[in-house]
């Protein structure tokens, strides 16, 4: 008798188990084909971004540079036109753009993201760049320097955070108007 209960015992405990393994790899299954499929559109948004900007490399900054000009940038009209080469419309200034997408922390950046900085420390945002991954950070400042790829850490941008800026999620763009 108490053989047989203990039989029924473990055979309702591998039934249970069995049920959980089922439900548990079925959802496995969906959810990590559709957080690749995103995960995959996100970094080759972001790749082409990058890309794109880097074709810049070199070209001189200019202060208060106007929009869609090519042969000199400010940082924000260097990001604004990066992102819209991409099919991402922002708005021109730093500051405008510091207000788009979703916040993301230092420790959270990816490749694309938007980081912002109030270099002057007067509590304005006046400086964009573009986040590349592994530290770096692709964006334009000073006369004689143009369109360059910076190391992040213990930067002057990084020392004058103030704020990140995700507009890639998820395979898809945030677009506002200009």
């Amino acid at each position: 008798m108490n053989n047989t209960k203990n039989n029924r015992i473990g055979k309702t405990i591998v039934g249970i188990s069995l049920s959980l393994l089922v439900s548990l790899s079925g959802s496995m299954l969906v959810t990590p084909g559709a957080v690749h499929a995103a995960a995959a559109a996100s970094t080759s948004m972001a790749a082409s971004i990058i890309a794109t900007g880097k074709q810049f490399l070199g070209v001189p900054y200019r202060f208060r540079a106007q929009e869609g000009r090519t042969d000199a940038f400010d940082c924000s009209s260097f990001t604004q036109y990066v992102f819209k080469q991409n099919g991402i419309n922002l708005p021109r200034s730093s500051r405008q753009q510091a207000g788009v997408g979703r916040a993301v922390s230092k420790d959270q950046l990816q490749p694309g993201d938007l980081v912002f900085s109030d270099t002057n420390r007067d509590g304005v945002i006046n400086h964009v760049s573009i986040y590349m991954g592994n530290g770096k950070l692709l964006h334009t400042y000073r006369v004689g320097i143009g369109v360059t790829i910076s190391n992040f850490a213990g930067s002057a941008w990084d020392r004058t955070f103030v704020t990140a800026r995700r507009v890639l999620a998820d395979g898809q763009s945030v677009s506002t108007s200009s």
